[in-house]
């Protein structure tokens, strides 16, 4: 893989589309969920809601409007009914464009992943990456995602999953980027500072122990953690020329190699379908990825012995889980303050 940038073909995610090519796309396409309710449904079930909604409130101000004081309220007696009828009419003619639109931004997707070399998929349950998104929770599916397999595995999407139950019940989104490389390297992670509130974005924490510095101001855009000693292999892989490349195309993003991969998080998940997201997510696997793989390509870790082997030894194969120390800082001065607040009650 080297770091020249083709020229990917952006024309299928702005070329003109007529509405009956649309429709005959979705037709076609009637197992993709596009994210909003059919308009038949959102119209049985507006429809009642409506007519109730008229009868309860015309009902209402036709009782206020018998009474002297308030002459002026029959007006609006017939008027806001109207009004409510117009609401839930301007509800379902959203819901509808909203279908539309949706069917529309995943068939430039498709369109789009054919053109450049990709397999389009808008829901696939359970990626089977070592990434640390990817084994959290359950009902986990990657979403609206694109994957080629030549010249090397990519795959760029999103990712849901759900935690929790109940009231406590949440369900979050997450973009990524899976590059497969060709040689297994320690477990390393960065965390952008960009994209951090009160301590680290990342689902997961991992020992401080594990934080190794580098020179120059890398240190302000990214938290680097790996292995305890493992900071001469880290030094190896991260060189000053990734690290430059990191800063300028990936300094919102967290990143991840572990195993023979390396992932791409963001928190919020990407605009697929939007043409300056993918050509900006793309460059990232041109410049970022084509570095990562360069460098990582004659890895070898000596603890093993065996090159032929392929393979890194436990102690450096995942990093060490640590405490969400900002979580429990937060968590101790909310049940302070609550038993301060009711000692002063």
């Amino acid at each position: 893989m080297t770091a020249t940038t083709p020229a990917w073909d952006l024309a299928p995610l702005t070329e003109p589309l007529s509405r009956e090519q649309v429709r005959a796309w979705r037709r076609a396409n009637r197992a993709i969920r596009f994210g909003s309710a059919s308009p038949w449904w959102t119209l049985l079930i507006a429809a009642p809601v409506a007519v109730i909604g008229m009868l309860f409130v015309g009902g209402m101000f036709g009782s206020l409007a018998q009474r002297p004081a308030l002459g002026g309220v029959t007006a609006l007696a017939l008027l806001l009914p109207v009004a409510f009828l117009g609401i839930v009419a301007v509800a379902i003619v959203a819901s509808v464009a909203g279908g539309r639109g949706s069917a529309e931004r995943l068939m430039r997707l498709a369109r789009f992943a054919e053109a450049n070399g990709f397999a389009f998929s808008p829901r696939d349950p359970d990626p089977s990456y070592p990434g640390l998104i990817f084994r959290i929770g359950r009902r986990r599916h990657a979403l609206d995602h694109i994957v080629r397999t030549a010249p090397r595995f990519l795959d760029i999407g999103n990712f849901r999953y759900t935690t929790g139950s109940g009231k406590n019940q949440k369900t979050r989104t997450w973009g990524f980027m899976a590059l497969h490389l060709d040689r297994r390297v320690p477990h390393m992670l960065l965390d952008a500072r960009a994209n951090n509130f009160l301590g680290s974005n990342l689902p997961t924490s991992f020992s401080r122990d594990q934080v190794l510095s580098l020179e120059g101001d890398f240190d302000r855009h990214f938290t680097l953690y790996c292995p305890r000693q493992y900071e001469r292999d880290a030094l190896y892989v991260f060189t000053p020329d990734l690290m430059a490349l990191l800063i300028d195309e990936a300094g919102a993003f967290d990143v991840e190699v572990i195993d023979d991969w390396m992932f791409v998080y963001s928190q919020a998940p990407f605009r697929m379908g939007d043409g300056p997201t993918l050509l900006r997510l793309l460059r990232i696997v041109d410049t970022v990825g084509a570095k990562t793989v360069d460098r990582t390509d004659y890895y070898a870790d000596e603890r093993v012995g065996d090159r032929a082997a392929n393979l890194v030894a436990p102690q450096g194969a995942r990093l060490r889980r640590g405490i969400p120390w900002a979580v429990v800082l937060i968590t101790t001065v909310v049940v302070v303050g609550w038993f301060a607040l009711s000692f002063l009650r």
